[in-house]
């Protein structure tokens, strides 16, 4: 028989709803405290998207780091390039090398900075998307909440019979379970709504603190980006001024080629003209190799010459470098070895008169013209070391030193001019170690 139970006597009834409120709304009177009930499919993923999120922010400072370190390293080689450039002397090939090599890094670090704003703006939008949820999430549990305050004051206001009145009214033992089986399937309801109202609350929770922890990690990421954007911007400053000053330095060096190559290709047009000027060239370097060894020779078995030398030497002007030692396609130096034209020193252009110095401490050898009319000054730092000092002025300012005179580093020895086969004010600075001319930036 079907039969739906009688409004029970309110006292009864208060008491009833009491016990049924309790266990029902206790997770919303107070701060929500984990149980072992806890972790169904939603929380997990709120979980799980917690720690995602923590990876990825932990990944995006990782990157950071290695970006810094790279601005850091890449700060010292700008110093060293900027070193070489504003140097006395500078090396035009090694200076284009670190200038390309600059170019190349700051490129790198554009690319990761790039990747790290793209990267900050994933993060940006996976913030909006949970800050969406955890809208949704609070709005949800909010309805879940009037849902069952509603069914509560509901079933309070009815006046339906009481459990136990209906028990004690049943005609019979299977009316009684009917009757209670009704009472327990609204509990039951009432209990899984509950359930899912702490349910929402754990993964509101998971959610509130997930956006807190990415909004805090998001700004210091973007104020961490910004100082590496700042450090970018000075990266590629430098390297702005670098191309311009190594743009100068290599229309500097041009300029100073042009009137070589201008002087030797009128010489050029006499071929006879040419011939004589190599050979003569030859001749002065043959005659500087037989005037060097005999006169250190003299010095050494006089004591004036140590048999080592100890120290470094510096540069004995500053100005531009239009030859380097070593091989060289010019063709008015004259061949040695495997190559056709061999540069057996470094020359430095600058205004005629400029103050040549001794690169080193040593005795003068030699102060005086070779065969070839070129005005040089001979210094011999060891038994083994010997510095030359070409080109040099005859007229106006001839060598302030003599054969057998000690000079420190750093004194006048002359001053330059273009004396023998020059095309202009120009030294030539040459170094011989065991009787063979070695590239002088060896010994700087």
């Amino acid at each position: 028989m079907n039969r739906r139970p009688v409004a029970p006597r309110r006292g009864v009834r208060h008491l009833f709803l009491l016990i049924l409120l309790v266990p029902l709304l206790a997770s919303g009177l107070g701060p929500y405290q984990p149980t072992t009930a806890r972790g169904g499919d939603d929380l997990s993923a709120a979980i799980a998207r917690q720690k995602a999120l923590a990876a990825k922010i932990a990944a995006q400072k990782a990157e950071i780091a290695k970006l810094n370190q790279l601005q850091v390293n890449l700060a010292g080689e700008i110093a060293q390039t900027k070193t070489t450039l504003v140097g006395i002397n500078a090396d035009l090939v090694v200076a284009q090398a670190r200038v390309a090599d600059m170019s190349v890094k700051v490129s790198a670090i554009k690319r990761a900075y790039n990747l790290l704003v793209v990267q900050l703006g994933d993060l940006d939008l996976q913030l909006l998307r949970i800050t969406q949820d955890q809208r949704r999430t609070a709005i949800e549990l909010a309805n879940r909440k009037a849902i069952l305050g509603e069914r509560l004051r509901a079933a309070y206001s009815a006046g339906e019979t009481s459990l136990l009145e209906t028990i004690l009214s049943s005609e019979s033992f299977a009316d009684a379970l009917a009757d209670v089986g009704y009472y327990l399937d609204i509990g039951d309801q009432d209990k899984a709504l509950a359930g899912q109202i702490e349910s929402d609350q754990a993964d509101l929770a998971v959610i509130n603190q997930t956006v807190t922890d990415t909004r805090d990690q998001t700004d210091e990421l973007r104020a961490e980006t910004a100082v590496q954007k700042r450090q970018l911007d000075a990266r590629l400053a430098d390297l702005k001024d670098a191309k311009a000053a190594l743009a100068q330095l290599q229309a500097e060096t041009k300029h100073q080629l042009a009137l070589q190559a201008a002087a030797y290709v009128r010489i050029a047009h006499n071929k006879a003209a040419a011939r004589a000027m190599l050979a003569a060239t030859a001749k002065a370097n043959a005659q500087i190799k037989a005037k060097i060894d005999r006169l250190i020779a003299a010095q050494f078995a006089a004591g004036n010459i140590p048999s080592v030398y100890n120290g470094t030497f510096a540069w004995p002007e500053h100005g531009v470098i239009t030859q380097e030692f070593g091989c060289t396609g010019l063709i008015w130096e004259p061949p040695l070895g495997s190559c056709a034209h061999f540069h057996t020193g470094i020359d430095i252009a600058a205004p005629k008169y400029t103050p040549i110095r001794a690169a080193g401490a040593g005795r003068v050898v030699y102060a005086g013209p070779l065969s070839d009319g070129a005005w040089v000054v001979i210094i011999a730092h060891s038994q083994s070391l010997v510095s030359l000092y070409g080109h040099l002025d005859n007229a106006y300012r001839p060598p302030i030193v003599r054969a057998g005179q000690y000079v420190a580093q750093g004194q006048i020895v002359g001053y330059e001019g273009t004396t023998g086969n020059s095309t202009g004010p120009h030294l030539h600075w040459g170094v011989e170690l065991n009787d063979t001319w070695v590239n002088p930036r060896l010994f700087l």
